[in-house]
């Protein structure tokens, strides 16, 4: 389960100060709604995977023994 910051209070502030498991968690829930987002939707989604883009990806580059390749949220 997701345990952090809302999106109301995130819709105030910039999205480079979201965390990755911000961004990877509100990715997936917004990707999992698209055919059903608005303009204003759609545009959020977009800001977010741009931010991701402009991270160069949540991906870690290789797992270990304490984490694997994804980040997750839950």
């Amino acid at each position: 389960m997701y345990v952090g910051r809302d999106f109301t209070e995130l819709s105030m502030i910039s999205k480079k100060e979201w965390t990755d498991k911000e961004l990877a968690y509100f990715h997936y829930n917004l990707q999992q709604m698209v055919p059903y987002l608005n303009s204003e939707g759609v545009t959020i989604h977009r800001e977010i995977v741009n931010e991701m883009i402009d991270r160069g990806g949540l991906n870690h580059l290789e797992s270990n023994g304490t984490s694997g390749s994804r980040i997750h949220f839950d």
